[in-house]
């Protein structure tokens, strides 16, 4: 499935097609933005992200007990970085429901995935010695699995019947 804004309906879709920005966000409640999706608030964490608002998304992430508040506040770790602090998050994390698919499309973006389940601490470590060496191959890699995994698990979130 390639990832689309449509699919989110048309408040989130002109924040994710960079239509709206990051200061028209900050008026709308997560129930405005995602008002039929599974995950509205951590939805709006990983919306945050995705403009490059760390501590926006922070800020909702650390207040929400769900897997999925876990996983964006370890992505958020990941970024800031603070690898040791991700790892905690991603502790908290378990085994996700978007590890499958997230393996599945690490892999077609060229990261070699060992086992055959998804490792969140073989990712965080691997995104490390890649952001030490901007414009590798190691690098091109690690920014297109981050893409994929935030589309993925926004997807999860956001997406109304999932």
């Amino acid at each position: 499935m390639a990832f689309s804004p449509d699919y989110y309906g048309p408040v989130a879709s002109a924040f994710l097609d960079g239509s709206r920005g990051a200061a028209a966000l900050g008026l709308l409640t997560p129930s405005e933005l995602f008002p039929h999706a599974p995950f509205p608030r951590e939805a709006l964490s990983g919306l945050w992200l995705f403009l490059d608002d760390l501590d926006r998304s922070h800020a909702i992430s650390q207040d929400l007990s769900t897997p999925e508040a876990s996983f964006w506040h370890g992505i958020m770790h990941r970024r800031e970085p603070d690898p040791s602090n991700a790892a905690y998050w991603f502790r908290r994390v378990g085994r996700h429901a978007v590890f499958p698919a997230l393996r599945e499309a690490a892999a077609a973006a060229g990261y070699r995935v060992a086992g055959s389940e998804w490792d969140p601490f073989a990712w965080i470590d691997y995104w490390e010695e890649a952001r030490r060496q901007p414009g590798s191959a190691e690098y091109r890699v690690a920014l297109a699995v981050q893409r994929v995994e935030w589309e993925i698990l926004f997807d999860h979130c956001a997406r109304p019947g999932k």
